[in-house]
């Protein structure tokens, strides 16, 4: 038996903090075609059962024809079932109070329930929504002669002391017989021994939306010997538009053209179906011309997405302004002498200052 697990879809994101309106409406067009063909790709592996493990939409009312789009495609997956808990960027549950939902969906409520996928498997979950596991494993109750799979949405933290929300505490889910810890929240794939019986997986987000999200994304299938009880699980990448952070070192670099030569090689061999963001790194002179907007401009066209990052340190070499007798070195002079300032904060201020004596724009 094939199951697939996913999580943190978040569909319908607003996806504009790093795309203009026109790509970000393009992107959770995207987004949402991307998530049907994941559906079509569980019919086409012979997937019995699909677990989405929280955060399926990330507004608080879904647009109509994402709805619509989302229930036609599990409908039309009929030999599929599938198990969805909400979490907590879903506070829309498109499939409750209406007339089209799907049969083949189950949904979890906030005390444990429980599904028979078969005679050997079973199906466990529990919506956290502000709560922690703390306050219900107490009740998790399973069958030690089933693989038992459960599903929650939150942070694993390792005892109930850790501060926030829909935090999973591993202490009080060990040794309940769980095979299969089913989780959603965190975005990168993630696997780990909860007891001598199981293990807990976060499947990641399928798709990258932002570049908090990069590299390679996808889903975890879950393969069943329901004889010996025994399963391999694995994450599978999915194919979709990626997201890349690339860092470039720009320490030896002396113009903003020597800069976009630079960031030139490290991206030479990302796919134009990219969105790439640039990530300046480095310790550079206090006087180099850094123009974002000119590197920006300058890869715009080779990728879906080109975007420039400056984490760069500054480097002031102090006898360099020692005997400079403008109004530059008299302020780098002013600031390198201050006793309130670390060296970070002296920096920062001196990299502003220079860019405003220079006539920049800040």
């Amino acid at each position: 038996m094939k199951i697939m697990h996913i999580a943190d879809v978040h569909l319908d994101s607003k996806m504009n903090r790093h795309l203009s309106n026109e790509k970000a409406k393009e992107r959770r067009a995207e987004l949402l075609a991307s998530f049907v063909r994941l559906i079509n790709t569980a019919k086409r592996e012979g997937v019995t059962a699909v677990l989405i493990a929280g955060d399926l939409f990330d507004v608080s009312k879904v647009k109509v024809g994402t709805a619509k789009t989302i229930k036609k495609a599990i409908a039309d997956a009929s030999d599929i079932s599938f198990f969805y808990i909400r979490g907590n960027h879903d506070n829309q549950n498109i499939f409750e109070n209406t007339d089209d939902v799907p049969p083949n969906i189950h949904l979890f409520g906030e005390s444990w329930q429980s599904y028979n996928i078969s005679d050997k498997v079973t199906v466990t979950g529990a919506e956290l929504m502000g709560r922690n596991s703390s306050e219900i494993d107490s009740s998790l109750v399973l069958e030690n002669d089933k693989f038992n799979i459960v599903m929650l949405h939150g942070t694993v933290v390792s005892s109930n002391t850790s501060k926030g929300k829909e935090l999973i505490n591993i202490k009080g889910l060990k040794n309940k017989g769980i095979d299969y810890l089913a989780l959603g929240h965190i975005h990168s794939y993630v696997e780990d021994k909860l007891d001598g019986r199981g293990r807990y997986v976060y499947s990641g987000c399928p798709f990258g939306r932002g570049f908090d999200e990069c590299g390679e994304k996808g889903y975890v299938i879950i393969d069943i010997d329901e004889v010996t009880r025994s399963a391999k699980a694995g994450f599978v990448t999915f194919p979709a538009r990626r997201l890349y952070a690339p860092e470039v070192d720009i320490t030896e670099c002396t113009s903003t053209l020597e800069i976009v030569d630079k960031v030139k090689e490290v991206v030479s061999s990302y796919d134009s179906s990219y969105l790439i963001e640039a990530v300046l790194t480095g310790s550079i002179d206090a006087e180099l011309d850094i123009n974002i907007p000119f590197i920006e401009k300058s890869f715009e066209e080779a990728f879906y997405v080109f975007k420039c990052k400056d984490e760069t340190k500054l480097h002031v070499d102090a006898d360099k302004f020692a005997k400079d007798a403008s109004l530059r070195g008299e302020f780098v002079r002013l600031v390198m002498s201050r006793d309130d300032m670390d060296e970070e904060e002296k920096m920062q201020v001196i990299r502003l200052g220079i860019a405003a004596l220079q006539g920049e724009e800040l």
